[in-house]
Parts: structure tokens; sequence; C-alpha cells
């Protein structure tokens, strides 16, 4: 039997910093609520996005744009994870087994139900929007998996240049957006797939060395330059990605996403003290332990979940009314409570594969395994949040930069990287 949110969060030695756990739930609270909101489903079963029915919502993106906040928590924790396991495979074992798991077991069970749907022509109406959509989150499991990779080798830049490496990463997206907006030269922005997100993770590890004493000044400099960066160059207002936008700050990065998070970074650094003393207090800090015990498994259900309730308000023949209008407004708590119940059952059928397993003994062995391993999840895993499940069975491709992956393919990468990087933990431990 487990041990209870209640005795893990009575078992927390004081030297833990509760806030960046604080942090990392509701970060991913945040997206969760922003995507239940964002969705404009029709009585057609399409999916729409409110920020492209109502443009001006989209300045509120600036606070609800957090995805750099969890990637900066994921950089202080990989700090801490890493020095106190430094094997490669171990590292690398450790740290995916409470992400790859339950994404594994999202991708096998949204797999089986797509090739029955599609087998039966039951694919069709929001059931094949769904099927292209639920996967689309993934992009995230991507980026975090590419982070872990790249732990080791930019933790020892950190530790060499401090500010220094996160300058160079900074720099390097500065100069793929100059190539891409000024010398037209194809295919570079993708670059910053890894410069933008790999510099804010890169503040993570100097928030675990305490080298950001000045958060105020982060805050003012990201804010001031992702203000002038939207204002006088071609960078669109939003923060995420909308549909039929020519240049996205989100697919890829942009350096406006970068000074966005450099902003975020600095805001939660000053909300630090307050933030501190609240997780303080022995009941929200057992809530926040109870929360990251699943916040994996809500994440990568909560679209299902919303989906699921729009499904059925269109079975069960509800009023869809049109998306902004005050009866569309005044049915969001609605929504959002169907959803919360469905996410919370979706949770209870599935968060036991994000339950912590033994970690296997820490050996130097199994670091080219490892790295093949985590290499194909990643790539497998992006895919898959391109193609979505629908067209499973009809070998329907997407262009994961410049190269043509099908769902199937993209299933079988995640899953022999998912084994390659469990078996490369075990190496040296039979």
């Amino acid at each position: 039997m487990g041990i209870s949110a209640r005795e893990l969060a009575a078992a927390t030695p004081a030297s833990r910093d509760r806030y960046v756990d604080l942090l990392r739930v509701a970060s991913l609270a945040v997206v969760v609520l922003g995507h239940w909101l964002m969705a404009a489903v029709t009585t057609d079963g399409q999916v729409g996005n409110l920020l492209a029915v109502v443009p001006e919502l989209q300045v509120v993106t600036w606070l609800f744009q957090v995805m750099p906040v969890f990637f900066f928590v994921g950089g202080f924790s990989h700090a801490l994870a890493h020095r106190s396991r430094p094997q490669y495979a171990a590292f690398l074992r450790a740290r995916l087994q409470r992400l790859l798991r339950p994404t594994m077991v999202f991708v096998g069970v949204w797999g089986a139900a797509a090739l029955l749907l599609q087998l039966s022509g039951a694919d069709g109406g929001l059931t094949g929007v769904a099927l292209r959509l639920v996967t689309q989150p993934l992009w995230f499991i991507g980026i975090y998996l590419a982070m872990v990779a790249f732990t080791p080798p930019l933790l020892r830049l950190h530790e060499r240049w401090g500010w220094g490496a996160f300058a160079a990463l900074a720099g390097g997206a500065v100069a793929v957006d100059v190539l891409r907006f000024t010398a037209d030269v194809p295919f570079v922005e993708f670059l910053n797939f890894a410069f933008v997100w790999l510099a804010v993770h890169q503040l993570g590890f100097l928030r675990a060395d305490g080298m950001i004493r000045r958060p105020a000044l982060l805050a003012g400099a990201g804010l001031l330059g992702a203000t002038a960066l939207v204002a006088l160059g071609p960078y669109p207002l939003s923060m995420v990605g909308m549909p039929g936008e020519k240049v996205s700050n989100m697919a890829p990065p942009t350096l406006a996403l970068l000074c966005h998070g450099l902003w975020l970074v600095g805001a939660v650094e000053l909300l630090r003290g307050p933030g501190a003393r609240l997780v303080a207090r022995a009941s929200v800090w057992r809530a926040v332990v109870a929360a990251n015990g699943i916040a994996m498994t809500a994440f990568l259900w909560h679209l299902t979940a919303m989906l699921g309730v729009y499904g059925a308000m269109l079975g069960l023949g509800a009023e869809l009314p049109a998306p902004a209008t005050g009866s569309w407004w005044a049915q969001v708590p609605l929504r959002f409570l169907a959803a919360g119940l469905l996410t919370a059952l979706l949770v209870a059928a599935f968060r036991r594969f994000e339950a912590p397993v033994p970690a296997a003994p820490a050996t130097g062995e199994g670091g080219p395994v490892a790295a093949v391993g985590i290499t194909l999840a990643l790539f497998g895993v992006l895919g898959l949040s391109l193609t979505g499940f629908a067209g499973l069975l009809d070998g329907r491709s997407a262009t994961l930069i410049a190269v043509p992956v099908t769902a199937p393919a993209a299933v079988g990468l995640a899953l022999a990287g998912w084994l390659l990087v469990e078996r490369a933990g075990r190496i040296g431990s039979r």
C-alpha cells in the first residue's frame, strides 16, 4: 500500500524548497484551466479558439502562458536530482519514470480507442476532432524530455560559467530570430525549440545556486523586452499559438517568448516570500503534495475530459451557445465543474501509473542506451503531438521540422525509447 499524501507531507524535510512544488502544481493548473477556457466548441462539433473569437483577450496570455514557469522549476529540480544521482542512465530513469509511464499508458489507451473508432467508422464530428487534439499537449512532454537529456552537459556549463551559460543560449535565440526574419533562412527557426526553452531551463540552475538575486530587474527587463519586440517587430501579441497566424510565438518559440519567460520567472521570484509562507501551512502543503502526486496524469487527460463534456452536451442535445456570448460565459462554471469531475475520474483510473517505483541501484553503465532511448522517445512524443490519432490506419503524416512522420511510427518510437530508458536504468543492477 502506498504512502498517503498526509504521510508524505509530514515526512517532508525542513530543507525542501516547498515553494518550487507550489509553482509546479500551480503552473500546470493554470495550463489546464486555460485550455478548458480557450476551447470554443460549436454545435457542428468544431473546436475553435476563444482568443481568435475575442482577439482583445490575447493580452491575458502575458499572465497565463505559464509554461516557462514549469520549465524553470524543472531546471531547479533537475540540478538537484543530477547532483544526487550523477550517473546518466540512472538520472534519466529516475527523472522520467513518472513522466513516461503515464504518457505511454495514455498513448496506449487512446491508440486502442482510435483503432476501434476508425474501424467502426465512428471517427467523425467531434470524435474525429478529439482524435487530432488530445495529443497536442504532448509537445510539452517532448520538450521536457529534451531538458532532462541535456541537463548533465548544461549543468556543467552552468557550474563553470553561471549567467554566461544562460547568455549563450539567449544569444543563440537572438541569432536564430535575426536569421529567420532578416535573411529568411529556411528551417533555422526550429533551433529555438532548443535555445529558448533550454535558456528558461537554465534559469532554474541559477535559482538552485542562489544566483537570481535581483528578480525585479529580471522581470522588468523581460517585460520591457517582450513589449518592445511585439510593438516594433514581427511578433504577435499572443504568447500562445493562434490558428492561421503567419508567425507564432510558441511554435517555434521566439525571442519574444523568451523575454516573456524572463518576466514570469522574475515575477514568481518576487512572490517567493509570500508563497513560501503560504505553503508552510500544513493544510496547504498537504494539498500541494497530493496534487503533485497526480499532476502529470491530470495534465495528460484534461483535454479528454473537456472534449468528453462537450460530447455529452452534444449527445444530450444541450444548448451550445455561440462562443464569447453572455450565455456562453454563463456556462463556463458548469463546464469547468463537469470537466473537473471527469478529470478526477480519469485520474482515479490511471494515477497508479504515476506512482513512484523503487530506484535501480546507481551505476556508471547504460549511458549510451539511455541516450538513444530518450532521443527516440523525444521524437516519438513530438511526432505524436503533431499527427494525433486521426488517420492511424491510413498512414496520414505530419512534418516534424523537415521529416514526415506518421502516428504509428511516432507511437513505435515513443514506446521503444521508453523501454530503452527503463532498460538502461537497470543495467548493472542485475
